[in-house]
């Protein structure tokens, strides 16, 4: 793809991410790796849903502004996403989001780390809860910095979600599985309580991530947060 198809691709899923509820205002953030230290990010001050392919910023590895239309800036939230880019060479795009379930179970800091479902068994596992921090510090890349080594998928403690891919759609899916994921465990909680997979059956599920689906990024394995 080149820029411009990029630039407009970052709009489609900015769009989608409005349009599901995940962000309000001018909540959420998108950034993509376009070559060697050189990114695409969405602009602060700005509503998802009047995201156009012009308004987007090209930023360095620092955050320094490349090219950006005048009055417009990266998102505080820049930190955390160049933080990923530094900790991992296959991310090649970061989502941050605030999707209504998902950071249901980070405000109420419980860990997503139920292995009931085999779609989400297989694309994210069990999902972590970075500690919280205060946004534009440094607090929050050095707090997601240490799940980044075995997860694609982690949440904010009161803040939100975040999601990384090898591109933009592959972390957009992501936060889509996490999203569905946490409204079903939600149901099977208000159900009784929910059941796992037997463990064989997760570590055969998790064998053929990589074997079968052949899915990129990383996975945890077989891990619990929760002390389950």
């Amino acid at each position: 793809m080149n820029e411009q198809e990029i630039r407009e691709q970052i709009c489609d899923v900015c769009h989608k991410m409005w349009q599901q509820g995940w962000v309000a205002a001018n909540d959420g953030n998108v950034s993509v790796k376009i070559g060697e230290d050189l990114y695409l990010a969405t602009p602060t001050g700005i509503s998802k849903s009047f995201i156009t392919p012009d308004k987007l910023i090209k930023i360095n590895g620092r955050g320094e502004v490349l090219d950006a239309l005048e009055g417009y800036r990266p998102s505080s939230e820049i930190k955390m996403h160049l933080r990923c880019y530094q900790e991992r060479e296959d991310v090649g795009a970061v989502v941050h989001a605030h999707p209504a379930t998902a950071t249901g179970f980070a405000c109420a800091h419980v860990p997503m780390d139920d292995y009931a479902m085999i779609e989400s068994v297989i694309a994210i596992g069990s999902v972590p809860i970075a500690p919280y921090g205060t946004p534009s510090t440094d607090e929050v890349p050095e707090g997601i910095a240490p799940y980044l080594k075995e997860h694609d998928v982690i949440l904010l403690e009161n803040h939100g979600a975040l999601t990384v891919g090898c591109d933009l759609i592959t972390a957009y899916y992501r936060m889509e599985t996490l999203e569905l994921t946490a409204k079903i465990m939600l149901n099977a909680r208000l159900l009784g309580g929910v059941k796992d997979i037997a463990r064989e059956n997760i570590d055969r599920l998790i064998t053929m991530r990589d074997t079968t689906y052949h899915v990129t990024g990383k996975h945890p394995g077989y891990k619990k947060y929760s002390g389950k």
